[in-house]
């Protein structure tokens, strides 16, 4: 029998149902966990996270909002991480980590063999988060590192933090897809982030939704997309006060490119899981809307069949 799913959102979870789930994870049947916004005990979270830890089989582990709600659980959390050798995609949007949470899961993430993509978007990170993940960035193919981060909504990272991050995205030798939607930016942290868009190789995707910018950034953008080369396919403004044209003239320039990349057959299919989005929206001064392109980074099609 193929590796299947377990998808429960938002129920308190009993005994039994735990001990089913632990029970499959242990058998090597589940493929994809997703117990989003669910209540467990701190017991029954321990028990999963040694499903998880003696499981070969799963490759997709959501515990979006709020299940990973204390250091307890993320110490139990980063020991599960540091014996599975499985796991693709982990999902921890709207954990109340801080920077010591990433602290504590920094070693397991660093070191997993099989981590690509990973969403720590509202976990309340700051500056020391930042550091950590940039070293999940390697500048070389000599390590294996992200291949997708979303770090949505933590408004705590200040200038400083971002530019760590520009630079190492610059020079990341696999980053594909990059979230920092709803983050308060701006355009000086744009335009660094333009400069490590037109350095990188690899990045093909990156959402800046919601995040302060103007018709300043957008014309960055737009003298980078037309004079020079870049691997760049995605670029999302919405709810920005950058007007329409820009921003459409931004997009058919990206849509040119991708299309002189399908006529070379260089193309890659990519499955589209939805995402995670932050429930507050502090920059809303614009209604233009904006194509969203989202990747699993794993070419997997049952990544698309969980609601995040």
């Amino acid at each position: 029998m193929l590796p299947g799913s377990i998808q429960i959102t938002g129920e308190a979870l009993s005994g039994a149902e735990i001990k089913d789930i632990c029970d499959s994870l242990k058998e090597n049947s589940v493929r994809l966990l997703s117990v989003r916004g669910c209540q467990l005990s701190d017991r029954d979270f321990g028990r999963v996270c040694r499903g998880v830890a003696e499981s070969h089989s799963l490759a997709q582990l959501n515990l979006n909002l709020g299940v990973v709600s204390t250091i307890g659980r993320t110490k139990q959390l980063a020991d599960a991480l540091k014996a599975n050798r499985s796991l693709q995609t982990l999902f921890l949007h709207g954990s109340p980590l801080l920077d010591a949470g990433l602290v504590t899961l920094n070693g397991a993430l660093s070191t997993h063999p099989s981590l690509v993509s990973l969403d720590l978007g509202d976990c309340m990170l700051g500056d020391e988060a930042v550091r950590l993940i940039c070293g999940m960035l390697p500048p070389d193919g000599a390590k294996s590192g992200l291949k997708e981060l979303t770090l949505s909504a933590n408004p705590a990272v200040s200038t400083q933090g971002w530019a760590r991050l520009a630079i190492a995205v610059a020079h990341s030798s696999q980053l594909r897809v990059l979230n920092l939607d709803y983050n308060p930016l701006g355009d000086h942290i744009a335009g660094m982030l333009a400069v490590a868009v037109a350095s990188s190789r690899t990045l093909e995707v990156l959402d800046l939704e919601g995040t302060g910018l103007t018709n300043q950034s957008a014309q960055v953008f737009l003298d980078m997309v037309e004079n020079y080369p870049t691997s760049l396919r995605v670029l999302v403004l919405a709810e920005n006060d950058i007007s329409p044209e820009l921003q459409q003239q931004i997009s058919d320039l990206l849509s040119e490119g991708e299309e002189e990349e399908d006529k070379d057959g260089e193309a890659r299919g990519r499955s589209v899981p939805p995402r995670e989005k932050p429930a507050w929206v502090p920059h809303s001064n614009s209604s233009s809307s904006q194509m969203v392109l989202m990747t699993s980074g794993l070419g997997e099609s049952f990544l698309a069949e969980t609601e995040m």
